[in-house]
């Protein structure tokens, strides 16, 4: 843990309140999806009698796909719908020919679903976020299509755990905008400089911290490494969420 805190983060009233976003910050996100990859892997393998090379080809397709995505809820399409189509793009480009569209359908509800199923608060953080809220305010700021993120708050059961559950795509901005932020203290009806920001993205977690004036923002680098030179400079850095509370403590 970088237990040095930036120039200013010990100055200003004591924290009511955490924000913690969602994805690789209190649940293995990254870890889920690969596992859900292997699985949509074996299912392309079996049906089609590809070589690993043209699975990998495939697999990568779809990644950039969905890292590209730009969702229009009011385009008249489902996400479901939209995925299902960067499956059936993603096997056509790499293979060349048509794909069935229900092969694609097959390898999208075995991704969706290995997902979700591969996700999971630990015992560890359960414990962590039920002690935190004797003492603090709890809100789950996550950017995303709502349909997915909500899908995945379901999964782990995370609901108990917080005051208040904000999802960016339900607004008219996300992460790193001040008024999603905003929007946050109103319902927790604290001050910008009474609240803590928790992410795992210096682009949206702590970019928009700084933005909307926190108190302080922590950032979760599970890889442990500095931050990138250029990148907007977090309050502290730690590699797990579970090292959260000596950071609160030296801010109360």
């Amino acid at each position: 843990m970088n237990g040095e805190p930036a120039a200013g983060a010990m100055d200003g009233p004591g924290v009511k309140a955490v924000l913690f976003d969602l994805d690789n910050t209190l649940i293995d996100t990254s870890r889920a999806g690969a596992e859900a990859l292997r699985k949509t892997s074996e299912l392309l393998k079996s049906t089609l009698a590809l070589d690993d090379q043209t699975i990998s080809i495939i697999i990568d397709k779809f990644k950039q796909k969905l890292f590209q995505e730009s969702f229009d809820p009011s385009a008249g399409r489902s996400i479901d719908e939209v995925r299902v189509g960067h499956w059936q793009e993603s096997i056509q480009e790499a293979v060349g020919s048509c794909s069935s569209p229900s092969l694609a359908a097959q390898c999208y509800y075995l991704w969706k679903n290995s997902r979700l199923q591969a996700l999971h608060l630990s015992p560890e953080i359960c414990d962590l976020l039920r002690k935190l809220r004797h003492r603090y305010k709890l809100l789950l700021l996550t950017n995303g299509e709502t349909q997915t993120q909500r899908e995945k708050v379901e999964a782990v059961g995370c609901e108990e755990f917080f005051d208040a559950i904000v999802i960016g795509g339900e607004h008219s901005e996300q992460k790193p905008f001040v008024s999603i932020f905003t929007l946050c203290f109103n319902m927790l009806e604290v001050k910008a400089q009474e609240c803590v920001m928790v992410g795992d993205s210096l682009d949206t977690d702590i970019q928009g911290g700084v933005n909307a004036g926190v108190r302080a923002t922590v950032w979760i680098s599970r890889a442990g490494g500095a931050v990138p030179g250029g990148s907007v400079q977090p309050d502290y850095t730690i590699s797990t969420v579970l090292d959260l509370p000596d950071i609160l403590d030296q801010l109360s």
